[in-house]
Protein backbone atom coordinates (compact mmCIF):
# COMPACT_ATOMS: atom_id res chain seq x y z
CA UNK A 1 0.00 0.00 0.00
CA UNK A 2 0.97 3.28 -1.11
CA UNK A 3 0.99 6.31 1.54
CA UNK A 4 1.42 9.72 0.32
CA UNK A 5 1.40 12.62 2.91
CA UNK A 6 0.09 16.03 2.33
CA UNK A 7 0.32 19.04 4.45
CA UNK A 8 -0.39 18.87 7.74
CA UNK A 9 -2.66 16.09 8.95
CA UNK A 10 -3.93 14.85 5.49
CA UNK A 11 -3.29 11.73 3.93
CA UNK A 12 -3.73 9.22 0.21
CA UNK A 13 -3.85 5.75 0.28
CA UNK A 14 -3.32 3.87 -2.81
CA UNK A 15 -3.62 0.02 -2.98
CA UNK A 16 -4.57 -1.99 -6.52
CA UNK A 17 -6.10 0.77 -7.88
CA UNK A 18 -8.55 2.21 -4.83
CA UNK A 19 -7.72 5.52 -3.38
CA UNK A 20 -8.80 6.41 0.20
CA UNK A 21 -8.00 10.18 1.68
CA UNK A 22 -7.82 11.27 5.17
CA UNK A 23 -8.77 14.39 6.11
CA UNK A 24 -8.29 16.50 2.82
CA UNK A 25 -8.20 19.90 5.45
CA UNK A 26 -7.77 23.61 4.53
CA UNK A 27 -4.05 23.77 5.43
CA UNK A 28 -3.61 20.88 2.87
CA UNK A 29 -3.55 20.42 -1.07
CA UNK A 30 -7.32 18.83 -0.78
CA UNK A 31 -7.99 19.34 -4.20
CA UNK A 32 -5.14 17.22 -5.03
CA UNK A 33 -5.21 14.85 -2.98
CA UNK A 34 -8.64 14.34 -3.55
CA UNK A 35 -8.41 14.01 -7.54
CA UNK A 36 -9.30 10.31 -8.67
CA UNK A 37 -10.30 9.03 -4.79
CA UNK A 38 -12.77 6.51 -4.07
CA UNK A 39 -13.38 7.38 -0.63
CA UNK A 40 -12.85 10.42 1.75
CA UNK A 41 -12.29 9.63 6.10
CA UNK A 42 -12.53 12.48 7.72
CA UNK A 43 -12.13 12.62 11.46
CA UNK A 44 -13.74 15.51 12.36
CA UNK A 45 -15.02 19.02 11.66
CA UNK A 46 -12.11 21.42 12.03
CA UNK A 47 -11.18 23.01 8.98
CA UNK A 48 -7.80 22.01 8.72
CA UNK A 49 -8.90 18.73 8.59
CA UNK A 50 -11.96 19.10 6.42
CA UNK A 51 -11.89 21.63 3.12
CA UNK A 52 -15.57 21.85 2.94
CA UNK A 53 -15.77 23.43 -0.57
CA UNK A 54 -13.22 21.39 -1.89
CA UNK A 55 -14.76 18.09 0.00
CA UNK A 56 -18.18 19.22 -1.65
CA UNK A 57 -17.12 19.92 -5.65
CA UNK A 58 -15.17 16.49 -5.09
CA UNK A 59 -18.53 14.99 -4.24
CA UNK A 60 -20.24 16.86 -6.97
CA UNK A 61 -17.79 15.99 -9.95
CA UNK A 62 -17.13 12.73 -8.68
CA UNK A 63 -20.35 10.53 -9.00
CA UNK A 64 -18.79 7.53 -7.03
CA UNK A 65 -17.01 9.21 -4.06
CA UNK A 66 -17.67 8.21 -0.85
CA UNK A 67 -17.18 9.87 2.47
CA UNK A 68 -17.43 8.89 6.14
CA UNK A 69 -17.41 11.16 8.99
CA UNK A 70 -19.44 11.64 12.64
CA UNK A 71 -22.45 12.88 12.65
CA UNK A 72 -22.00 16.51 12.43
CA UNK A 73 -19.43 16.66 9.45
CA UNK A 74 -21.93 14.25 7.33
CA UNK A 75 -25.01 16.25 8.27
CA UNK A 76 -23.31 19.55 6.49
CA UNK A 77 -22.31 17.62 4.07
CA UNK A 78 -25.55 16.19 3.30
CA UNK A 79 -27.16 19.95 3.20
CA UNK A 80 -24.58 21.43 1.62
CA UNK A 81 -24.21 18.68 -1.34
CA UNK A 82 -28.17 17.30 -1.07
CA UNK A 83 -27.80 15.40 -4.08
CA UNK A 84 -24.80 12.86 -2.68
CA UNK A 85 -26.70 11.85 0.73
CA UNK A 86 -27.01 8.42 -0.02
CA UNK A 87 -22.67 8.32 -0.57
CA UNK A 88 -22.19 10.44 2.82
CA UNK A 89 -21.61 8.15 5.61
CA UNK A 90 -22.23 8.91 9.31
CA UNK A 91 -19.59 6.86 11.53
CA UNK A 92 -19.69 6.27 15.10
CA UNK A 93 -16.97 4.98 17.50
CA UNK A 94 -16.46 1.53 17.92
CA UNK A 95 -17.46 0.29 14.42
CA UNK A 96 -16.15 -1.86 11.22
CA UNK A 97 -16.84 -1.06 7.99
CA UNK A 98 -15.43 -1.12 4.39
CA UNK A 99 -14.51 1.95 2.24
CA UNK A 100 -13.35 1.68 -1.23
CA UNK A 101 -12.55 -2.08 -0.95
CA UNK A 102 -10.55 -1.16 2.41
CA UNK A 103 -11.50 -2.47 5.79
CA UNK A 104 -11.71 0.68 8.16
CA UNK A 105 -12.44 0.07 12.07
CA UNK A 106 -13.39 3.59 14.45
CA UNK A 107 -12.13 4.78 17.31
CA UNK A 108 -12.45 7.06 19.91
CA UNK A 109 -15.48 9.81 20.09
CA UNK A 110 -14.20 13.01 21.05
CA UNK A 111 -11.84 16.10 20.13
CA UNK A 112 -8.50 16.10 22.63
CA UNK A 113 -9.20 18.96 24.87
CA UNK A 114 -7.77 22.14 24.03
CA UNK A 115 -9.48 24.47 26.47
CA UNK A 116 -12.24 24.06 29.17
CA UNK A 117 -14.12 27.41 27.22
CA UNK A 118 -13.78 25.81 24.11
CA UNK A 119 -16.55 23.23 23.52
CA UNK A 120 -15.14 19.49 22.85
CA UNK A 121 -16.43 18.31 19.06
CA UNK A 122 -16.28 14.40 18.13
CA UNK A 123 -13.50 12.74 16.70
CA UNK A 124 -13.20 9.94 15.07
CA UNK A 125 -9.52 7.33 14.96
CA UNK A 126 -9.52 5.06 11.62
CA UNK A 127 -7.93 2.39 11.01
CA UNK A 128 -7.39 1.02 7.65
CA UNK A 129 -6.45 -2.38 6.66
CA UNK A 130 -5.50 -3.75 10.21
CA UNK A 131 -2.50 -1.49 9.77
CA UNK A 132 -2.53 2.44 9.48
CA UNK A 133 -4.05 4.16 12.35
CA UNK A 134 -4.74 7.87 11.43
CA UNK A 135 -6.12 9.50 15.46
CA UNK A 136 -7.44 12.76 14.23
CA UNK A 137 -7.14 15.06 17.11
CA UNK A 138 -6.63 12.36 19.80
CA UNK A 139 -4.43 10.45 21.74
CA UNK A 140 -6.85 7.61 21.46
CA UNK A 141 -5.00 4.00 21.45
CA UNK A 142 -6.92 1.04 19.94
CA UNK A 143 -7.40 -0.91 22.27
CA UNK A 144 -6.88 -4.67 21.16
CA UNK A 145 -5.47 -3.93 18.14
CA UNK A 146 -1.60 -4.07 16.97
CA UNK A 147 -1.02 -0.95 14.99
CA UNK A 148 1.77 -1.49 12.49
CA UNK A 149 1.87 2.14 11.11
CA UNK A 150 0.66 5.09 13.29
CA UNK A 151 0.36 8.83 12.05
CA UNK A 152 1.38 11.09 14.85
CA UNK A 153 0.38 14.51 15.66
CA UNK A 154 3.38 15.99 16.30
CA UNK A 155 2.05 19.07 17.09
CA UNK A 156 -0.92 20.81 18.16
CA UNK A 157 -3.24 23.44 20.32
CA UNK A 158 -3.87 20.41 22.49
CA UNK A 159 -0.87 18.43 22.95
CA UNK A 160 2.62 19.05 24.38
CA UNK A 161 5.75 16.92 24.08
CA UNK A 162 5.84 14.67 26.35
CA UNK A 163 2.20 13.30 25.25
CA UNK A 164 3.53 13.23 21.47
CA UNK A 165 6.16 10.40 22.74
CA UNK A 166 3.48 8.96 24.99
CA UNK A 167 1.12 8.05 22.43
CA UNK A 168 3.96 6.67 20.61
CA UNK A 169 5.12 4.48 23.13
CA UNK A 170 1.33 3.57 23.98
CA UNK A 171 0.31 2.62 20.73
CA UNK A 172 4.05 0.52 20.18
CA UNK A 173 3.83 0.70 16.36
CA UNK A 174 6.93 -1.11 14.20
CA UNK A 175 6.67 2.41 12.18
CA UNK A 176 5.34 6.11 12.43
CA UNK A 177 4.89 9.03 10.11
CA UNK A 178 4.30 12.60 11.09
CA UNK A 179 0.90 14.48 10.87
CA UNK A 180 -0.36 17.80 12.21
CA UNK A 181 2.56 19.24 11.56
CA UNK A 182 1.58 22.39 9.55
CA UNK A 183 1.62 24.83 12.33
CA UNK A 184 5.78 23.94 12.97
CA UNK A 185 8.59 25.58 11.26
CA UNK A 186 12.10 23.84 10.63
CA UNK A 187 13.45 24.40 14.13
CA UNK A 188 10.66 23.64 15.84
CA UNK A 189 9.81 20.16 13.94
CA UNK A 190 13.33 19.20 14.09
CA UNK A 191 13.11 19.10 17.95
CA UNK A 192 10.18 17.71 18.38
CA UNK A 193 10.88 14.72 15.53
CA UNK A 194 14.23 14.36 17.32
CA UNK A 195 12.92 13.43 21.09
CA UNK A 196 10.19 11.36 19.48
CA UNK A 197 12.61 9.51 17.24
CA UNK A 198 14.86 8.59 20.38
CA UNK A 199 12.19 7.75 22.78
CA UNK A 200 10.11 6.10 20.35
CA UNK A 201 13.40 3.75 19.58
CA UNK A 202 13.82 2.02 22.92
CA UNK A 203 9.92 1.08 22.87
CA UNK A 204 10.42 -0.45 19.52
CA UNK A 205 9.48 2.13 17.18
CA UNK A 206 11.01 3.55 13.79
CA UNK A 207 9.90 6.84 13.88
CA UNK A 208 10.69 8.71 9.84
CA UNK A 209 10.15 12.14 8.81
CA UNK A 210 8.06 12.51 5.92
CA UNK A 211 7.96 15.28 3.66
CA UNK A 212 4.47 17.13 1.99
CA UNK A 213 4.54 15.25 -1.19
CA UNK A 214 6.81 12.27 0.04
CA UNK A 215 5.31 8.79 -0.19
CA UNK A 216 6.85 5.51 1.09
CA UNK A 217 5.34 1.90 0.68
CA UNK A 218 3.63 0.71 3.74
Amino acid sequence: MKLTKFTHACIRLEKEGHVLVLDPGTFSEAAVALDGAHAVLVTHEHGDHIDVAAVVNALRTNGTLELFAPAGVASKLRTEEPGSESRIHTVEPGTTFAAAGYSIRSFGGQHALIHPLVPAVANIGYLVNENVYHPGDSFIIPDGISVRTLLVPVHAPWNKVSEVVDFVIGVRAPRAFPIHDGLLNEMGLNLIEAHVTRMGAMYGTEYSHLATGESVEI
